[in-house]
């Protein structure tokens, strides 16, 4: 059932919960990407991250008495899981290899008004609020990609635009199909995104650093932890709980706690064209999110 505000306090207290670890832990993920990527080729990092945070996940739940997923929810599991993490979170680790942390967040900020479009596709059409928050975002979406890194750099602009795409995509088509229960839908798509993570590594010809930093490391680990076992376990349970543009409202907090950490951590500049387009994509989003409701 979705969470409308009237349920129960335990749900309640999940659901914020939940909605805490997306908005903060996912928001300094960015900036443990950018670290763990001083050593590790960058779809190995996300493989080797997703692949054993999944095993490990599936593992414990299976010698709690959770039962295996059927060959359904497997295949479900696994499409959902390479949209959201190969396409998705590839498209984020791709880029920053040359973009900001901040700017990699920002630009990732854009997957509510994506997730308002394919809707569309399930005879959910976007309200003219909605269509006006959506032309919006695309108009910072530009913007942003006048800030200096991004015109450096075309390929990690486009990246990350595609990364927003996959992501909406898999999250919309989600909530269609018939994913397995609880934590085991988390599980599944983490083993199946993180394969095919580790497939494109080979393909790519990716070689794993005899010796990485001790920095390198404790990013890669703190994103195994954080980022995918907390975070994406979070985010599974609200996408199959709650109305979509609650479960995608990280993408306005995101940014801003992405660009705190990296300025305040890491040094990195903001010009005020990256400003810019931070107010105009999180003023959009927050139109999508909490614009009038259909009735």
């Amino acid at each position: 059932m979705d969470y409308t505000g009237q349920t129960e306090s335990p749900e309640r207290a999940r659901v914020i919960a939940a909605l805490l670890s997306v908005y903060i832990l996912w928001g300094s993920t960015y900036l443990a990407i950018r670290i763990a990527l001083e050593s590790f080729p960058p779809f190995f990092m996300a493989g080797f991250r997703f692949f054993v945070t999944g095993v490990l996940l599936y593992l414990a739940l299976r010698v709690k008495g959770v039962k295996n997923p059927s060959w359904a929810q497997w295949a479900a599991g696994g499409v959902v899981g390479v949209l959201l993490l190969a396409g998705g979170n590839g498209g984020v680790v791709f880029a920053e290899q040359w973009i900001s942390s901040s700017f990699a967040a920002l630009g990732v900020a854009t997957v509510p008004l994506w997730t308002v479009l394919f809707a569309g596709i399930w005879k959910r059409w976007p309200t003219r609020i909605e269509w006006a928050g959506i032309v919006l975002g695309l108009g910072g979406v530009a913007l942003l990609n006048m800030e200096g890194d991004m015109r450096a750099h075309p390929a990690g602009a486009a990246a990350l635009i595609v990364a927003a795409v996959f992501w909406a995509f898999g999250s919309a088509w989600g909530r269609n199909l018939p994913l397995p229960s609880g934590l085991m839908a988390a599980a599944v798509e983490m083993i199946c995104g993180g394969f095919v993570f580790l497939i494109m590594s080979l393909v790519a010809g990716e070689s794993v650093p005899a010796e990485p930093t001790l920095r390198s490391v404790a990013a890669l680990f703190y994103l195994m932890v954080f980022g995918a076992l907390l975070g994406f376990s979070a985010y599974t349970y609200l996408i199959n709980r709650v109305r979509p543009s609650l479960a995608t409202s990280y993408a306005y907090v995101n940014p801003v706690i992405a660009v705190t950490i990296g300025v305040l951590l890491a040094g990195e500049k903001v010009t005020a064209a990256g400003f810019a387009a931070m107010l105009v994509i999180v003023t959009a989003v927050m139109i999508v999110i909490f614009g009038p409701k259909r009735r």
